[in-house]
């Protein structure tokens, strides 16, 4: 009977947190940053999706109510109404009542600025959400490059001696770094687009609206 025991190799599991712990200090505050930045992501998305939301809810009431008191020459009743009508289109629509005794280009030149308005309000921290897009794989990346470096440093150190097993722990600990900074910036690169698609139905619905009030201005001139 042979002697000789086979060693059979030990698959060892480690968790996350054994992962971002053993990447020393450095390991610790980029993994950190990276969790901040995922959260605030997070925020951006569910936030500015209900404002989007909320500035996309379109009252087929409000318009014709307006294009009743425009009809009649009720325009005092018209501006009381986009006073207490808390939306886009609302604001929107009272620059141009504001103004209806002004040529066309005065009233659709207010109600363009404030639409512009209106949208800048809606974009907000949507440039937030393209930077952490944008940074969360290259603060990751960032990591495994201090990873990598304590990794030869120690290897320096070691001389001849050259622990295999510590080595290729220290290099999936630093890559861990980047597969959390990699996972951050998809995250926020897909909601950073999703947004900006809904804003974009938000512009054409506020565009339409407009263009129809303007119209009934022109036919009631």
């Amino acid at each position: 009977m042979n002697d000789s025991i086979l060693a059979t190799p030990i698959n060892k599991s480690i968790s996350i947190l054994e992962l971002i712990s053993s990447g020393g200090t450095g390991g610790v505050i980029i993994m950190s940053l990276l969790a901040l930045l995922s959260i605030v992501a997070v925020f951006i998305l569910f936030e500015r999706y209900s404002a989007i939301q909320k500035a996309s809810k379109e009252d087929e009431n409000f318009l014709k109510t307006i294009q009743n008191f425009v009809e009649s020459k009720d325009i005092e009743a018209a501006k009381t109404l986009c006073k207490n009508t808390n939306s886009p289109i609302s604001r929107m629509i009272e620059k141009g009542v504001n103004r209806i005794d002004k040529p066309m280009t005065d009233i659709s030149s207010a109600i363009e600025n404030q639409g512009k308005l209106e949208i800048y309000k809606m974009e907000n921290n949507l440039a937030n959400l393209a930077t952490i897009a944008g940074a969360a794989p290259m603060i990751g990346f960032l990591g495994t490059v201090i990873g990598m470096i304590v990794a030869f440093h120690e290897m320096a150190n070691a001389g001849g001696n050259i622990d295999v097993e510590l080595l290729s722990k220290g290099i999936y600990t630093a890559m861990t770094t980047t597969v959390a900074g990699l996972i951050v910036g998809i995250i926020a690169y897909i909601a950073y687009n999703f947004l900006v698609s809904k804003v974009d139905k938000v512009v054409f619905m506020l565009e339409a609206k407009t263009t129809e009030f303007l119209d009934l201005l022109h036919i009631n001139e």
